[in-house]
């Protein structure tokens, strides 16, 4: 079984275009878009602050091991704006940006599990981590 930082790790390959690369800006708008598709699914259910909520408190965590990534003060508009976030992500290598783009995906998902619990967060945020993603524009090699 993979570990959630394993299934996010293949969430972001997923939406990297091939043969990009990888680089630091196309981590970032993978990222990004997962972050978008998060809340797309959780807001109906625990409200946009409750979203915002869980991921200002997954940026304070992350920062301990990234603290190149926006704070509360660098990113006032939160998830409602993920330009800070892109713009830091991008601002780095392609390694480090996914590294800590993951760290701070597995910070979210283990504090909403908290919360609501496994079962009810992998109901939730499943389809994101094991589905590619319908706004990349990088299309699927395999049959």
């Amino acid at each position: 079984m993979r570990t959630e930082a394993q299934r996010i790790e293949a969430a972001l390959a997923r939406l990297v275009a091939p043969g990009s690369d990888a680089d630091a800006a196309s981590v970032a708008a993978a990222g990004c878009s997962i972050w978008r598709r998060i809340t797309e699914i959780l807001s109906p259910i625990i409200g946009g602050l409750g979203v915002a909520a869980l991921y200002k408190r997954s940026l304070h965590l992350t920062r301990v091991a990234h603290p190149w990534l926006p704070g509360p003060h660098d990113d006032p508009g939160g998830l409602d704006n993920l330009d800070v976030l892109q713009r830091a992500l991008a601002s780095q290598t392609a390694s480090i940006a996914a590294a800590a783009n993951t760290a701070l995906l597995v910070n979210f998902h283990d504090l909403l599990s908290s919360l609501i619990g496994p079962s009810l967060t992998e109901r939730l945020l499943g389809s994101v981590l094991d589905k590619p993603s319908t706004e990349h524009a990088a299309q699927d090699p395999s049959p």
